[in-house]
This record gives structure tokens, C-alpha cells and sequence, in this order.
């Protein structure tokens, strides 16, 4: 089973989007800020990141930067009200492998980890 890793500051959208994978199949943990994800990332392979931008301590992007230090293929998805092209640009030069606007419906959501990930089964 694949293990995915949902970095968001608001508990409201942590547990959402971490119930909505773990009724696909999928595994999912959770982290407030970038510096938890990169703690939990340095123990543990994730084969896939749902990270917001806009969090404390540590923003999505110099999480995202960082963790590609550690892991370069795992595929990263930026899940964020942020519309903007800027932020955009910096969230795919930062690593990012898609970029979403909140709120994302939950069957768009799994179809593109499904996609990145190539289904729920650990190959």
C-alpha cells in the first residue's frame, strides 16, 4: 500500500484530504508545517507529498526544496489557494510535480496521485 504524506497547517484539511486517501486505499500521515514533514520524511518513504504553501515555521516551498535534497523521484503535489502564475512558478522551481488550487474535489485528487504514483499497490 502506498504511503502519502498530506503537509497542511489547518487540521480540518489535514484530516480531510487524509480520509479521503485512506478511503482510496491509500496510507496517509500527516504533518503541520514543513519542519514535521521533513522530520517524518527523513524516517519514513513517502510515495507520494500533498503540501500547502502557506504554513509556519517552514513554507511548503523550502519544504519541497529540502525534500528534494533527500528523495528526487518521489512525486510532490502543491495543494493551495494560492492562484496566482507566481507562486506557480516557484512551487513547480521548487520541485513540484503538479500544482493544485484548493479546494480540489476528492475524485480529481486521486485520479492525479493515482496518476504519479501509478495506482494504490506498492510495486
Amino acid at each position: 500500500m502506498k504511503k502519502i504524506l498530506v503537509v497542511d497547517d489547518s487540521p480540518v484539511v489535514r484530516s480531510f484530504h487524509t480520509n479521503i486517501l485512506k478511503m482510496s486505499g491509500f496510507m496517509a500521515d500527516g504533518a503541520s508545517d514543513g519542519v514535521e514533514a521533513l522530520e517524518k520524511a527523513l524516517i519514513t518513504s513517502y510515495s507520494l507529498i500533498l503540501c500547502d504553501i502557506n504554513m509556519p515555521n517552514m513554507d511548503g516551498l523550502t519544504f519541497i526544496e529540502r525534500y528534494r535534497e533527500l528523495d528526487e523521484n518521489a512525486p510532490v503535489i502543491i495543494l493551495t489557494t494560492q492562484e496566482d502564475d507566481i507562486h506557480k512558478e516557484k512551487g513547480y522551481k521548487a520541485g513540484a510535480n503538479l500544482y493544485l488550487v484548493k479546494p480540489v474535489k476528492p475524485d480529481k485528487l486521486i485520479l492525479h496521485i493515482k496518476l504519479l504514483t501509478g495506482g494504490q499497490d506498492e510495486s
